[in-house]
C-alpha cells in the first residue's frame, strides 16, 4: 500500500498504510536547543520529535479536536501564560540594550510619519481624489494621532526603564495564531521556528496582529493578565507596539486598495478603542 501524503501549508502529513501517521517539516533553523530548554523548564506542550534530519524535522502527528474558536483562543492564551511562567528569568542589561530597542521603534515611527506626510501631500495636490485617496484624507488625523500616541508612549517607557539593570524575559513562541494551537490528549503549540528569548509582550503583540478582528481582545488580555501580570513598563511598551499602524498596501485594483485601507482603519479604530478602555480602567483604579 502506497503512502498517502497531504500537503498542508508548509508541512507534509504522511500516512503509512493507514496506520502510522507523522508530519515532515522543513528545518528552517535548528530547534533542538529550544525544545531541550522547554523540557528543562517542565514545558512539554509541543509535538514529539521522531527524527531530526539535516534539512527536516519529523514530528508525531496530532489529531486536532474540533472546538469553538472562542474556546480555542481561551485555551491557547492559558497555555501561553504557562509557557511564560515556566520560562521566566531576569537578564542583566545596561542602558545600551534599552537604547537599541528605543531607537529601532523610534525609527519605525519616524519612517511612518514621513511616509504618511508625503502621502497626504501628494493626495491633496490632486484635483480629483480617487475613492482610496478620499478615504485616506478623511482619516489621516487618526493615523497621525496613533503615531503621536506611539511616540509619546515610547518616550514614557524609556524614561521609566532606562535606569533598571534587570529585564524580565521568557521563551516566546513568536508565531501565535489559532493555526498553531492544537488540542488532543493535551494542548500543543506548533511551529516554533520564530521562537526566541525576549520580553513576553512580543507574543501578545503577535497574537493581536494575527487576530485583532476575530475576537474581543479586551477579555483576552484580561485573561492573560490574570495569570501573568505585566509590569508597568511592559504594559506601556505593549501599548506602544500595537498602536503603530502599517503602511498601506496598494494594489493595481482600486477596489482592493480601498479594502486594504479599510482593514488598516479597522485596525486603528479597534486599537484606539482598546487603548481608551485601558486608560479609563487605569484612571478608575487610582
Amino acid at each position: 500500500m502506497r503512502n498517502k501524503i497531504t500537503i498542508k501549508k508548509s508541512v507534509k502529513i504522511v500516512n503509512e498504510d493507514g496506520n502510522n501517521c507523522y508530519v515532515i517539516k522543513d528545518k528552517r533553523n535548528s530547534l533542538d536547543n529550544t525544545y531541550n530548554y522547554l523540557l528543562s523548564r517542565s514545558f512539554d506542550y509541543f509535538p514529539d520529535v521522531i527524527e531530526s534530519g539535516d534539512k527536516y524535522y519529523k514530528y508525531k502527528y496530532i489529531e486536532d479536536t474540533i472546538e469553538p474558536r472562542e474556546q480555542k483562543i481561551t485555551d491557547m492564551v492559558n497555555l501561553v501564560t504557562l509557557l511564560h511562567s515556566k520560562t521566566t528569568f531576569y537578564k542583566e542589561v545596561d542602558i545600551d540594550n534599552y537604547k537599541y530597542i528605543y531607537e529601532n521603534i523610534s525609527n519605525q515611527i519616524e519612517d511612518l510619519y514621513v511616509y504618511y506626510e508625503e502621502l497626504i501631500t501628494n493626495i491633496e495636490s490632486n484635483i480629483y481624489m480617487s475613492p482610496s485617496n478620499y478615504l485616506i484624507a478623511r482619516n489621516i488625523t487618526i493615523i497621525f494621532s496613533m503615531l503621536n500616541y506611539a511616540k509619546d508612549n515610547l518616550d514614557k517607557w524609556y524614561d521609566k526603564i532606562k535606569d533598571k539593570r534587570k529585564l524580565r524575559v521568557v521563551n516566546i513562541h513568536n508565531n501565535l495564531s489559532l493555526d498553531h494551537y492544537l488540542r488532543s490528549d493535551k494542548p500543543y503549540l506548533v511551529s516554533w521556528d520564530n521562537s526566541r528569548i525576549d520580553m513576553p509582550i512580543y507574543d501578545l503583540v503577535n497574537l493581536y496582529h494575527n487576530h485583532y478582528l476575530d475576537f474581543d481582545f479586551s477579555s483576552i488580555f484580561k485573561q492573560y493578565l490574570s495569570k501573568y501580570p505585566l509590569t508597568e513598563e511592559e504594559m506601556i511598551l505593549f501599548h506602544t507596539l500595537i498602536s503603530i499602524p502599517n503602511k498601506i498596501e496598494y494594489s493595481v485594483s482600486e477596489y482592493k486598495t480601498v479594502i486594504n485601507i479599510r482593514k488598516l482603519l479597522d485596525y486603528i479604530y479597534k486599537t484606539s478603542n482598546l487603548l481608551k478602555e485601558y486608560s479609563v480602567e487605569k484612571q478608575t483604579d487610582k
